[in-house]
């Protein structure tokens, strides 16, 4: 029976027209599915359904989507990542937290260990609205690529790269152009910034997949843009709640150790 699918020319460039048209006709498609962005049910036979394929390094998985969710596109990941979302499908991925990768150019001599980028998931309100924010904190101080003087360079490398200081939390940070959030199979796999020509490359990644709150993956999905916010190791801290985490921010912001911008979410 024919499906109510859409395969973007993107993704029919991958997978061939043969297997596009047979996805179309019906074949190798799955009549009721559960949505790689929002996790609940869908039916291609009876509501609009997008085909999003995920690529990595040598592994390919096409995954659907309630059209209203999200278009049809190629989502470009690691093969690690890939491997995750496959368990995740197949319901082997029992992992809750994920642990933060190295962070680019951390240097941390006298324990020959690179610091690492924790992100925490959390809604802050923004004129009068709840809005998904990420909130960033190395372990440790970031040094630049190559430099061996003691100090942290973290703020004024994410500076460099387009993020402006937070002077009122109650206003929107800018948009960073280039820069995105890739939240797929309803977790949070990267933030990616942008790569050599028109690509983009990840900034930092999770080792497994995080986890999201509903309400943190319903705003997302409705504002299709996400806040992130970061400061320097120590400022922020494990807050257990969000308005802890908001007063921490506004502390940070008070300072001027606070740098944020608004990203749109990639792959949901």
């Amino acid at each position: 029976m024919p499906r109510m699918l859409d395969v973007s020319d993107d993704v029919r460039a991958e997978i061939g027209d043969e297997e596009a048209d047979r996805l179309l006709a019906g074949g190798d498609a799955p009549g009721s599915y559960d949505c790689t962005s929002c996790r609940t049910p869908g039916d291609s036979e009876q509501e609009h359904t997008s085909t999003v394929l995920f690529v990595g390094e040598e592994t390919a998985v096409l995954a659907f989507a309630h059209a209203t969710c999200i278009p049809s596109q190629v989502v470009p990941v690691s093969e690690e990542q890939l491997q995750g979302a496959v368990r995740s499908i197949t319901g082997e991925d029992a992992a809750r937290t994920a642990a933060a990768a190295p962070a680019p150019g951390a240097h941390a001599p006298a324990a020959e260990r690179q610091a690492t980028l924790g992100i925490t998931c959390g809604l802050v309100l923004v004129e009068g609205d709840l809005r998904p924010a990420l909130v960033v904190e190395p372990n440790g101080p970031i040094a630049r690529p190559g430099s061996t003087r003691p100090g942290d360079d973290f703020l004024p490398l994410l500076r460099e790269q387009g993020f402006r200081d937070v002077r009122d939390m109650n206003q929107l940070p800018a948009p960073n152009p280039g820069w995105s959030a890739l939240l797929a199979m309803g977790k949070l796999h990267a933030v990616l910034q942008p790569g050599a020509g028109s690509s983009q490359a990840a900034w930092w990644q999770a080792h497994q997949p995080l986890a999201v709150s509903d309400g943190w993956r319903t705003a997302a999905n409705k504002a299709k843009t996400v806040l992130m916010y970061a400061a320097p190791v120590g400022t922020i801290g494990h807050q257990p709640r969000e308005d802890l985490m908001r007063q921490a921010l506004e502390q940070a912001a008070a300072r001027g150790v606070l740098v944020a911008a608004a990203m749109p979410l990639a792959g949901t």
